[in-house]
């Protein structure tokens, strides 16, 4: 087969969700399935570390997708000519946008469907685009993946999709997340936390994440006369600057710290240092920093809606994202009860396995094989 696979996530300047995914899972097929041609199309110009094998294919389609009437341009006339031009017979598309002209089967993964429930989170222009494209490219794709069985119940529902088209295939994380040492973890607390204990952020900066309940929770800990910092790493996206210190009263906002987007490698020292991952979206389709704080026995409290029960199991305290005073109770519990810290880093260690990018990889290749029969 001729495979065509949507790797304009794929920038080596600032990998984020999209791009992980892209590169986790389609590396492995790659690599695993020499047999088979792929051809990888970008939306600018490429790092070749991406060409992951002698049987990837390389194409550059104009324009890049920086704004929606270019993601329109790119998806339904350019993409569509490069599909037929290239004779792709299966489109596969990690961030789950598939062309509405394409003539060739496509697969798309929908992560989930904040932009459906949420829709004042984007702005205008990307939420018209969302809320009018998707449903469509639910019907136009042949199957679809996505992350979570909370994400498949709500495409289903949403759009009135048959189950049996939606498979379940859950996240996986990078092998760099990993247990430090005491030692190790010290360094790191020095070099972002001034030598302190810290709860720590990772995400995006956008409204369903819940920035502001978490700033608010942190400020009521700390006026509890708790110690510690609050680190948030991550950048903004769609250019929105509403996540401040500000929000937090004047004499704790030195305590947290914005340190932007991370590398890899530094992003899991930071992860493996923290004295618990504070993760509290009102609306989520996993969670990947979920799965990387398990690998690194970094204890968890999480939201308790959408998909984030169903990824943190019994490995992390599920609070209430509009609860504030709760939030703030459990960061405390966790801040003094050194037990609880060592029996959730147990657990989460112990359910790690379970989220591995192998199983997505292959669950993928099952359902671009099922199509592929079809052909």
């Amino acid at each position: 087969m001729r495979i065509g696979i949507n790797t304009r996530f794929l920038l080596s300047s600032k990998m984020e969700g999209f791009g992980w995914y892209t590169y986790e899972v389609v590396k492995r097929m790659v690599k695993q399935h020499p047999e088979h041609e792929f051809v990888f199309f970008f939306d600018r110009p490429y790092d070749k570390k991406f060409i992951f094998g002698p049987n990837v294919k390389p194409v550059v389609l104009f324009p890049p997708t920086r704004a929606v009437v270019l993601i329109i341009s790119w998806f339904e006339f350019a993409l569509p000519a490069a599909l037929k031009n290239e004779k792709i017979d299966i489109f596969f598309s990690p961030d789950g946008f598939l062309s509405l002209r394409a003539e060739c089967k496509q697969i798309g993964v929908m992560h989930d469907l904040n932009f459906l429930h949420h829709p004042k989170d984007l702005p205008l222009r990307f939420r018209w685009y969302y809320n009018k494209f998707f449903p469509k490219f639910a019907k136009k794709a042949e199957r679809l993946l996505t992350v979570s069985e909370y994400s498949k119940q709500d495409i289903v529902a949403s759009y009135g999709i048959e189950p049996a088209k939606v498979k379940v295939a859950w996240n996986g994380a990078s092998e760099t997340f990993r247990p430090v040492t005491e030692q190790e973890k010290q360094k790191v607390r020095i070099q972002y936390a001034g030598g302190e204990p810290y709860f720590l952020f990772v995400g995006a900066l956008h409204p369903r994440k819940n920035l502001k309940s978490l700033l608010k929770a942190f400020q009521i800990y700390r006026e509890r006369g708790n110690k510690g910092k609050l680190l948030i790493v991550g950048a903004n996206l769609f250019a929105t600057n509403h996540m401040e210190a500000s929000l937090v009263a004047e004499e704790f906002r030195s305590d947290v710290h914005f340190t932007g987007h991370l590398s890899l490698e530094e992003l899991a020292k930071v992860t493996a240092s923290a004295l618990a991952l504070v993760f509290v979206p009102y609306f989520e389709g996993f969670g990947i920093p979920l799965v990387e704080a398990m690998r690194c026995g970094t204890p968890i409290i999480a939201g308790n809606l959408t998909s984030l029960p169903e990824v943190v199991g019994d490995a992390g305290i599920l609070v209430n994202p509009f609860d504030t005073a709760e939030i703030a109770t459990q960061m405390q519990r966790l801040f003094v009860d050194e037990q609880l810290q060592k029996d959730l880093s147990e657990k989460g260690l112990q359910r790690a396995p379970l989220f591995n990018w192998d199983f997505t990889a292959n669950a993928v290749w099952s359902v671009i094989e099922e199509v592929g029969k079809e052909l």
